[in-house]
Formats: structure tokens, sequence, C-alpha cells
């Protein structure tokens, strides 16, 4: 007899009520049929599972070891059908675009526009700080757009067969610092300005230590590194404890200065990828470029440096 996902629940039931009778309800099956289902199992098995005392059944040394195995394989079966039903049902009430995106404050203006393009569609949205975890979610099947940042250096390892599209070629990243800070009087921020400061890393963003650790060994410089999500870094940012590298559509904060660095050493390039044959595509990209176009110009120093660099993006054309 071959063990199947059935024979485990049933050992799963007998474990947690500690009971044939009682497992056998839960089941919604006799209490003969169960004795003879267990007898069946343990002689493929060639070993007693449980011991049968008057008080009810308790697991032998090896049914708690096969008891140990057989859980998570149920639970991942009882996860799997509830995930193929609740995916089933949402396909039945109309069509669905699945969003992923590292963190952005161009996402919301971004969704609204998806909203008003389709409003029949279910837009659900997954942010992660990891690009590399949003690209295998789209690589299996399990998001249909992704926008995603790769750091200058630190190529992103894209999946074959899904489609790409460049938003930005290269954004620049900005400083985030205190108020207080020396250098926040000054509408460019040299390197050197900030070599003994602290500066704050997400080590989950990828590519980001990479990329700050290149620039500074290209100068010679090695400043302290604190490493910590975002949340932490705003925090020690607005007490002057850390400064650390931020987008520049970042908008304006009465407790933070946000500077461009002399020469835009740190950069990234902007991206949304796609999952093979999906066919809104384009209309996806148009609204995202609309967006970024609205909080770029949203964003006092960012503005500003499209115009020392004549961006198109000021004209309304495409980001180059």
């Amino acid at each position: 007899m071959e063990l199947e996902v059935r024979h485990l629940r049933a050992l799963c039931a007998i474990a947690d009520t500690g009971s044939l009778h009682k497992a056998a309800r839960t089941l919604g099956m006799s209490q003969p049929s169960l004795t003879t289902q267990l007898r069946r199992i343990e002689n493929s098995l060639g070993a007693e599972l449980f011991s049968r005392e008057r008080t009810g059944c308790r697991p032998t040394p090896l049914g708690r070891s096969v008891l140990s195995r057989a859980r998570p394989l149920v639970e991942q079966m009882s996860a799997l059908v509830a995930d193929t039903r609740a995916a089933a049902a949402r396909s039945a009430e109309g069509p669905q675009l699945r969003i992923g995106a590292t963190a952005s404050r161009v996402i919301g203006g971004w969704l609204r526009r998806l909203r008003t393009r389709l409003p029949e569609t279910d837009t659900s949205l997954h942010v992660d700080v990891s690009a590399r975890s949003l690209l295998r979610l789209l690589a299996a099947g399990q998001l249909d757009v992704a926008f995603v940042h790769e750091v200058e250096g630190s190529a992103l390892p894209v999946p074959d067969g899904l489609g790409q599209r460049v938003l930005v070629q290269r954004e620049p990243q900005f400083i985030a610092m205190s108020r207080d800070h020396p250098a926040a009087a000054r509408s460019v921020v040299e390197l050197a300005d900030l070599a003994t400061d602290r500066w704050m890393i997400d080590p989950a963003v990828d590519g980001e230590w990479d990329g700050v650790q290149r620039v500074f060994a290209a100068v010679g410089l090695s400043p302290p590194v604190l490493r910590g999500d975002y949340n932490t870094a705003a925090s020690l940012i607005v007490m002057g404890e850390a400064v650390a590298p931020c987008q520049p559509t970042s908008g304006p904060r009465d407790d933070m200065a946000i500077r461009p660095l002399r020469g835009d050493p740190l950069a990234v390039r902007l991206l949304l990828v796609s999952r093979p044959g999906f066919t809104e595509a384009a209309a996806v990209y148009a609204d995202l470029e609309a967006a970024y176009r609205d909080a770029a110009m949203r964003a006092p120093g960012y503005r500003q440096w499209l115009l020392r660099n004549e961006s198109p993006l000021l004209a309304g054309s495409a980001v180059a």
C-alpha cells in the first residue's frame, strides 16, 4: 500500500485527539474503518505507530518521528487546496492585476491611475525591499508586473522569459541627513562632507551596500556603517546619528534635509518587469511613467536637479 495524504491526515487526527473514536468523528468516518486504515498504514511501514491504551492512543517513538514529517505535508496540502480555491474564486469574480514593487513614493500615484484605467480589475500590491524576491515571485507566476530598482554596478539576475521596460536609465540617489547637519546648508553635498558620518544601510536591499562600498573605495574613504531598515534609519537621521542614501523623489520633511551628491556617484536603474504573455504591460508602464513624473515634480530637490541636467522628463517626454 502506498501512503497518501489522507493516510497522513488520519495519523495526525489520531495524535491530536488521542483517541480512535474521536479521530474518526473528526474525519467523518466510522471507528472500525479508521482502525482498519491505521492497521494497514502500520503494516505498510512495518512498525507500530500508536500504543493502544485504555485511556486512548499514544504515539510510539517511531510514531512521533513519522508525525513530525507528516504534519508539514498535511499543512502544505491544505494550504495548496485553500490557495487554489481562493485563486479560482478570484478568477470567477473578474480580472486581476498583481503588482510587486520595491518601496517608492511613486506607488500611490501609480495605483490611482491603474484603478482609473481598469476600474473592473482587482488590483493587489506586494511590496518588498528585495528586488530579487519580487523577480522570483514574477517568474513563479505569482505576480503580473514588478517595479524594481537595480543598483548601479550590481546587476539584477532577471529570469529568462520576463519582459523588461526601462523607466529611468540612471536615477541619482540623494542623501538624507538631519536639518542641522553642516552639509545641509549646501544645495549639493560633497562625499568628503559625509566621510565621518555613520552611514545607514539596509542589508535587505539588493546591491545597496555594495554600491556604497564601491563609491567610497573609489575616493579612498571608509565611513562607519550601521545596518538597519528604513524606519530605523529615519529616526537616526532626524537625531543626527546617521546619514543614508534615499530616492530623489522623497518628499520634503521639516525634520530632515535631502540633498544631491556632487557628481551623482550613487545611482540606480528603474525597471518594470512583466511575466510572459502579460498583455497590459504597455498600459501599466504608461501609468507608472506618468506617476513617476508627478512624484519627481513634487520633490523640489529632484526638480532642481532635473533642471540643471536638462532632463527630458521636464518636457513630459519619456524619462532617459
